[in-house]
């Protein structure tokens, strides 16, 4: 029997009847029936949400096994993408990405690959470890695989990008740096004209800290042109000031701007090379956070953590603990937005007072940063927002699912995922 033969004509009809009843009953019954969605209640709605994922994540998985099967029947040549982007109805860009996803899963990643088979973990996020290794050697790649086993289940792509970065950086410092070395090389300035006289103008590959720092001063500039009377959005402002800045050096404050950078002393005297933290970013190479350390006008704080769990305690230049509702102190024991899951630069957001656990009759609350789309979340119905002594926050659906996440560590091999559990009904 060919390899091109369709799938369903090697199954016979007891194979599809044994996979049918494999398949969760909940989904038997909606996918028979779909009006049963309309007699479910909220909680189970999101159970079935979250079932159906990990099936999709399951058939992914066995996907990626087949396009890998037949890779090496075509020898890995690169007409499998062509193949494939035929069969799936997808561009050959897209078929490439998958067979080189398929591929590395099955020969560098199998742990990856038997998280997607356990439902754990779908294609979008599985492809976030595949590229961020793809430049390591078979030895390091193993050691990544392992460590990042326990940490993706239960986190987006973004985290999961970070995760699998970090690791990679960790595995091999000197392979991170020469990397980023190569890429600055190819940094570009591009334009793109498009249909309905509009152009896309990118730059490409810059540094991140200038590019991040580049950001924040449009950004800033575009937050105070959004005037009551002004019409135009915050995007549209944003590409106006970053084109008067372009065309005639003007267009915001020359205000100075401020990207944060979380780097271990160790690191910092280059007793080791452990990847440092870019807020909103995620892992850099160590030599390019002592790089971007050394530049002009970069300013210092010495910042100090709990042993144990890596949480700030006291920043400087104050050699006393500060006020817990300290602006900036919160900006940097938070690092990032609080909302689980938002990767939104803390000096970005908002300090936002919170509901304090056990407040009792009077209620308390406590500073955390959140963005301006998770303040609005805060204030919808159904949802519950607590914060305990530590910073601990605690956030809540109107399904009652509740997502705990500490204040992120400073020593990143203790950083401790968000954790997720149901609250009992009342």
């Amino acid at each position: 029997m060919s390899p091109s033969q369709p799938l369903h004509k090697l199954n016979s009809a007891t194979d599809s009847q044994h996979a049918d009843d494999a398949f969760p009953l909940v989904l038997r019954l909606v996918r028979a029936n779909p009006d049963t969605l309309q007699h479910m209640k909220d909680d189970q709605v999101v159970d079935l949400i979250r079932d159906t994922d990990a099936e999709i994540s399951k058939l992914q998985a066995l996907q990626l096994r087949a396009i890998a099967d037949l890779s090496v029947r075509r020898r890995r040549a690169p007409s499998t993408a062509s193949e494939v982007a035929l069969a799936l109805s997808i561009t050959e860009h897209r078929a490439s990405a998958i067979v080189s996803a398929a591929n590395a899963l099955i020969a560098r990643l199998p742990r990856m690959l038997n998280l997607m088979d356990d439902g754990r973990l779908d294609l979008y996020r599985a492809m976030k470890v595949t590229d961020a290794t793809a430049w390591l050697s078979g030895d390091y790649v193993r050691v990544v695989d392992e460590a990042l086993e326990e940490r993706v289940p239960g986190r987006n792509a973004t985290q999961v990008r970070r995760a699998a970065a970090y690791a990679a950086a960790k595995a091999d410092p000197q392979g991170a740096a020469s990397r980023t070395e190569q890429k600055l090389m190819e940094r570009r300035f591009s334009l793109h004209h498009q249909d309905a006289a509009v152009t896309h103008l990118s730059i490409n590959n810059a540094p991140t800290e200038r590019a991040t720092a580049a950001y924040a001063r449009i950004d800033q500039a575009a937050r105070a042109l959004k005037t009551p009377g002004e019409t135009r959005t915050l995007d549209q402002l944003r590409a106006d000031v970053a084109m008067d800045l372009l065309l005639s050096g003007t267009g915001g404050p020359t205000a100075r701007t401020e990207v944060f950078l979380h780097v271990d002393l160790a690191t910092y005297l280059s007793l080791n090379d452990l990847p440092a933290t870019l807020a909103g970013r995620g892992p850099i190479a160590a030599s390019v956070a002592r790089r971007i350390i050394s530049g002009p006008g970069t300013t210092l704080r010495r910042v100090l953590t709990d042993p144990r769990t890596g949480q700030v305690v006291e920043l400087s230049p104050t050699h006393y603990p500060l006020d817990p509702a300290h602006d900036e102190f919160i900006r940097v024991r938070d690092q990032e937005c609080r909302q689980p899951g938002c990767t939104r630069p803390a000096q970005s957001c908002g300090i936002e007072p919170t509901q304090a656990s056990g407040g009792g009759e009077v209620v308390a609350y406590q500073p955390v940063t959140f963005c301006s789309r998770h303040r609005k979340l805060k204030d919808q119905p159904g949802w519950n927002y607590e914060v305990a002594p530590d910073g601990t926050v605690k956030v809540a659906t109107p399904t009652g699912r509740v997502r705990t996440t500490t204040p992120p560590s400073m020593h990143p091999t203790r950083r401790r995922a968000s954790r997720s559990h149901k609250k009992p009904r009342t």
